[in-house]
């Protein structure tokens, strides 16, 4: 026992945390996220279960976060390592959700996180963790957007992004094939939407008629841009600013 308070004590948070969810996984098919899976993982990893507490005050609610952080991490190393700028936008977003989801190791554990972070009480950190996703995704793919686009780029994909892993953990097809095309598709309808807004929008009568909601929406900025207040989410602009409107409030813009 002291010889494990001497390393946890010692041991940064973040490899301690890491133990925890490798001793965890195991556990996770039979007990879910939960409170057993967590003690066990602390007792399988040799951290005191005090050490364990500080480290995850929810105990396996935080280590279901800290799954998700890590397929999200290992999402990034893997488009690191991609020619993106050759690739069209749709395929670099096709991609990187693929990657995302072939960062998984553990479809069941995929399950019973996703079961948690749907009840009343966590639906907040499952929405933040996935909205998370998605705004790391595009920062890796280049995004530069810092208005309304950047909000409804994400909330876009985060929609595609869940309704993929929803449609994965019931797909049995090899390789995952179903799950790719059924992919594909989602992304195709957010660029046909994309299409039919482009078309209402270029139209002389409609636009017009659009002027106020557009000139409204062009005064919202991402968060960071321009923005005094960190906590949030983005600003007014202040008269004597840019009102030209947004750019288009498109998720996707196709190439």
């Amino acid at each position: 026992m002291t010889q494990t308070l001497v390393r946890t004590t010692s041991e940064p948070h973040p490899e301690i945390k890491e133990r925890l969810l490798d001793a965890a996984l195991i556990h996770v098919a039979f007990d879910g996220w939960s409170d057993a899976t967590f003690r066990a993982a602390c007792r399988d990893a040799g951290v005191d279960l005090a050490v364990g507490r500080v480290i995850c005050p929810r105990g396996g609610v935080d280590l279901a976060l800290a799954y998700h952080e890590r397929g999200d991490r290992i999402m990034l190393e893997q488009l690191a390592l991609e020619d993106l700028p050759t690739m069209r936008l749709r395929d670099r977003i096709m991609l990187a959700i693929r990657l995302r989801i072939e960062a998984i190791d553990d479809k069941e554990a995929v399950r019973r996180g996703s079961t948690l972070l749907t009840l009343p009480q966590y639906a907040a950190d499952g929405a933040r963790a996935i909205w998370t996703t998605a705004d790391r995704i595009w920062s890796a793919l280049g995004d530069s957007s810092d208005d309304i686009n950047w909000y409804s780029k994400r909330a876009s994909l985060s929609a595609v992004y869940s309704s993929t892993v929803l449609y994965w953990l019931g797909d049995d097809s090899e390789g995952n094939e179903a799950t790719w095309a059924f992919l594909e598709r989602r992304v195709e309808d957010v660029l046909r939407v994309e299409k039919m807004r482009a078309q209402v929008t270029g139209n002389p009568v409609l636009k017009r008629l659009f002027a106020g909601p557009n000139w409204l929406l062009g005064k919202v900025r991402a968060p960071g841009a321009g923005v005094t207040d960190e906590h949030m989410p983005g600003h007014w602009s202040e008269p004597g600013e840019s009102d030209e409107g947004v750019r288009g409030t498109a998720a996707f813009r196709p190439r």
